[in-house]
């Protein structure tokens, strides 16, 4: 049975401070920014637009559910594909980046890194060993 859910189009991530986010994603990944307001800025992924959202302003997103504080730990891991995990971690520790875990090659054919952004969201970088 189709469905209509099968593009992700927005990733919103909310975030303690909208400028520190932005200036992450804009210096480290080097993406552009296509929109920004004092709450928000939104940048774009090559498929899809991440939208840094200052966290106070989630709630009316997301209820009746609570937004999680940053303390409550990971609850999700982002991942991009790229042709040399070695590589980019070297562009990330270049940029100030500390990694989280890796480069290491997982058991399921994929050899990866994790790192963190200001807010504690963990992105991977993965490469296919196959």
């Amino acid at each position: 049975m189709p469905t209509d859910l099968d593009e992700l189009e927005v990733l919103t991530l909310f975030v303690a401070d909208v400028p520190a986010a932005k200036a992450f994603y804009r210096e480290v990944l080097g993406l552009p920014v296509v929109y920004e307001d004092d709450a928000s800025a939104a940048l774009r992924l090559r498929n899809l637009l991440l939208n840094l959202l200052a966290a106070g302003q989630a709630p009316e997103l997301v209820e009746p559910a609570p937004v999680a504080p940053e303390a409550a730990g990971v609850r999700a891991l982002l991942t991009v594909r790229v042709p040399d995990v070695d590589a980019v971690c070297a562009q990330l520790a270049e940029r100030g980046v500390a990694l989280l875990n890796g480069p290491v090659d997982r058991p399921w054919g994929r050899r990866t890194a994790a790192f963190a952004d200001p807010s504690g969201h963990v992105w991977e970088v993965a490469q296919d060993l196959g």
